[in-house]
């Protein structure tokens, strides 16, 4: 008997009304905003402009969501194309089935289309939003927990984690790889964070680090996985391309750092000047708010000096009152 496990949730869909809230859905959605919310700081603190983030994402995001359902769909094709399956569960992005490698990749094409329409260089933007898309993939894998799939070998580990009876799976505990793949990737956020502060990271190599780092992580934890997948000489499919993908962000590293060092020093032409020009604004009002300060610090001090004239009069007249007083007396 277990003494402590993971449990997974009865359903992956909550019935709010007419409306179903779809678990794996619900966790895509949060990872986005959170991407967004985050890349955006990123970008302003790199001399961006706020919201450029968010509208270069309306490109992104579709593309992606499209490329990562291509890439489940082509690498599984037995899934959705074999003998007795459907093929138009191939369209239910919502029962789960999303590749991270064709999300990037064709996610990058929609970003690059965006910035071209910005004018704003790609690596730049892409370098402010890899901590938030290692964290978005972070809230992306629970959508995995609801759905009860992508999960390891059995394990009787205090933080195995419990799958119930159902098409495809059988009753018992396993490795929560869900569960890996999101720490992982909270501990790549904070990897690409740490590196960017302390090495000035540019031209895409922040982006290329997160890929580098997240293939690391990726490699080990879909050695552990038992669903159906295609090997390749005995290794998965997903292995293959993780350590590829790996081999190429570091050569991409190594390359740019020689051909192109440093960091842009402009990310988003305009944005500079304009800010700029609200410095300047602010410190006009500034100015002109302490002038009006020291007026009325001006205007309070001649009527303290005014009130103790008056003060001063009234004492003398009576002094001289009581003078003459004492004088006719």
């Amino acid at each position: 008997m277990d003494l402590a496990y993971i449990p997974s949730p009865s359903t992956g869909v909550i019935d709010l009304g007419p409306i179903p809230l779809r678990g794996y859905a619900f966790c895509i959605i949060i990872g986005v905003f959170i991407a967004v919310w985050f890349g955006n700081k990123r970008w302003v603190a790199r001399g961006g402009r706020s919201g450029t983030v968010a509208d270069i994402a309306v490109w992104a995001v579709p593309f992606g969501l499209v490329g990562g359902r291509l890439y489940h769909v082509i690498t599984d094709y037995q899934l959705y194309f074999s003998d007795g399956e459907n093929w138009v569960d191939a369209f239910k992005i919502w029962q789960g089935g999303l590749g991270i490698w064709g999300a990037i990749a064709l996610g990058a094409v929609g970003a690059w289309i965006g910035c071209r329409r910005r004018g704003i260089p790609l690596p730049a933007w892409a370098d402010a939003l890899a901590p938030g898309i290692a964290l978005a993939q972070a809230c992306g894998r629970w959508g995995n927990w609801f759905n009860q799939e992508l999960y390891g070998k059995q394990t009787d580990l205090p933080w195995a984690l419990e799958i119930s009876e159902g098409p495809n799976r059988v009753a018992g505990t396993y490795h929560p790889t869900f569960l890996y793949e999101s720490l992982w990737c909270i501990g790549v956020a904070l990897l690409v964070i740490w590196a960017d502060r302390r090495f000035k990271l540019g031209h895409g190599r922040a982006f290329a680090l997160y890929v580098a780092a997240y293939c690391a992580g990726r490699a080990w934890i879909e050695y552990m996985r038992v669903d159906e997948a295609h090997h390749i000489l005995g290794l998965r499919l997903n292995v293959w391309t993780a350590l590829i993908v790996f081999v190429l962000a570091v050569a991409y590293i190594v390359i740019s750092a020689k051909v192109r060092p440093g960091r842009e020093e402009i990310v988003e032409p305009g944005a500079a000047e304009e800010a700029a020009e609200a410095a300047k604004a602010g410190d006009a009002e500034g100015v002109e708010a302490a002038e009006n300060d020291a007026d009325s610090k001006d205007d309070a001090d001649s009527k303290d000096a005014e009130g103790d004239a008056a003060k001063a009069a009234v004492k003398t007249l009576e002094k001289n009152d009581t003078a003459e007083k004492a004088k006719n007396g």
